[in-house]
């Protein structure tokens, strides 16, 4: 039985046996990849399925579409305000992108590419780079006002400069850490639990149920780390717009 690790192997699709990733082409199509896009078009069918009758009374897939799009509205209007409503249409994709991508890494044989940190680290950085130009274009230079702590003396200024400075540009990285790591611990506790199950035989009822139990906490972390990463965002966003 393959270890724990190998689950988070990437591996270039339709590459000859024994080929390294890294004598590939930097455009080589990876399971990676695959589970991207499968996860963009999983996330389409359940907003079409969700979307399409739009019914005064909602069946159960339109129910949980407006329940994803209520839970959202009301984090943008809670965190951000109403100026944060024109960037409903990107928090709601990043949301449902990380959300569904952590839910189907749950499947046996699928890949979850959030545990990756290069893919979280792109999200990341694409998150706060977005936020900072926005500052930029809202405030212009009033925007690096946000580096100096409001009521801070002049003699504390030279001090608390570099800090916000350092903790702002760790963002993408707290961000691409933290989902990551939830990922990885989780998905390496269920094999591991997953190779007791095998190893005892018929005493393997007592992993098994561990394992069942860990399925059902991992689709609770796979919302909540969708979560965490999404209402940071929302976060960084509102600083972004109203400063301190």
């Amino acid at each position: 039985m393959a270890g724990p690790i190998a689950q988070f192997e990437i591996k270039v699709l339709g590459a000859e046996a024994g080929a390294s990733l890294s004598e590939m082409p930097f455009h080589t199509f990876t399971n990676s990849s695959l589970w991207m896009l499968i996860t963009v078009a999983a996330v389409s069918i359940f907003m079409i399925v969700g979307m399409n009758r739009r019914e005064l009374v909602p069946g159960p897939w339109q129910s949980l579409a407006e329940s994803v799009y209520e839970f959202i509205s009301g984090m943008i209007k809670d965190n951000v305000g109403d100026e944060g409503r024109k960037f409903f249409p990107f928090i709601f994709t990043l949301f449902m992108f990380v959300f569904f991508g952590n839910l189907l890494g749950l499947i046996p044989y699928s890949f979850t590419f959030t545990s990756h940190i290069i893919a979280t680290f792109a999200m990341g950085a694409f998150v706060v780079t977005g936020v900072t130009l926005v500052g930029l274009f809202r405030h212009g230079f009033k925007f690096f006002g946000l580096f100096v702590p409001h009521g801070v003396p002049a003699y504390m200024i030279p001090v608390m400069v570099p800090i916000e400075l350092i903790s702002y540009l760790s963002r993408p990285v707290s961000l691409a850490v933290r989902l990551c790591a939830n990922m990885v611990a989780g998905h390496m506790l269920l094999k591991v639990f997953a190779g007791f199950v095998a190893a005892l035989g018929l005493f393997g009822i007592l992993p098994l149920g561990m394992v069942v139990v860990l399925t059902g906490f991992e689709v609770l972390v796979a919302f909540l780390q969708a979560y965490v990463f999404t209402i940071l965002t929302c976060l960084y966003l509102n600083d972004s717009i109203h400063l301190h």
